[in-house]
């Protein structure tokens, strides 16, 4: 299989051909199709599989499908991650794939200034990935909304989980 098999926009198979990626691994080959659906999806893989990719794509694709103006604080994609490094590889991951595409994005995370991360939520972002502290931080203070999402992920839930974070999980998604 292909990623051109995968019916994938113009854009996003511009932006794999840039990356350097023509197959999808087997994460992406049995993820992408569902969602790309609309689907509800858990994925289960070893590091380095390419899950990242598997929800970035469709979520972009689904996008683009289904425009809608984005208010400041009030994105319409969460995805939330148990670290910083983490939120800022699937910041990349966005910015990678989404090049050609007029998506805003940002990551929000604690152990930097928040400053930066709520001026360019002040502007919009339609795309927000952050770990669950920050993310809690910044709602309790009025800069973020989720009244608007139409996509959830939590990547590595289960170390989320191991790490402590079931009650602010809780508290995000209520």
């Amino acid at each position: 299989m292909t990623f051109k098999e995968l019916n994938l926009l113009e854009p996003l198979q511009r932006a794999l051909d840039k990356e350097g990626y023509t197959e999808p691994t087997p994460i992406q080959a049995k993820a992408i199709p569902p969602l790309l659906q609309g689907r509800d999806l858990i994925g289960i893989a070893q590091t380095g599989t390419g899950k990242t990719a598997a929800f970035v794509l469709p979520i972009l694709q689904r996008m683009s499908l289904d425009r809608k103006q984005t208010q400041p604080g009030a994105p319409r994609v969460l995805v939330l991650a148990p670290t910083r490094e983490l939120a800022s590889q699937i910041n990349e991951s966005f910015s990678a794939y989404g090049r050609f595409m007029p998506f805003r994005h940002t990551a929000i995370f604690g152990g930097v200034g928040q400053f930066p991360q709520t001026r360019a939520l002040a502007h919009g972002v339609d795309i927000l990935v952050a770990t669950p502290g920050r993310l809690m931080d910044l709602m309790q203070q009025g800069y973020v909304k989720l009244r608007a999402v139409d996509f959830f992920v939590l990547d590595e839930a289960d170390r989320m989980l191991d790490m402590g974070f079931i009650h602010d999980v809780r508290k995000i998604v209520a």
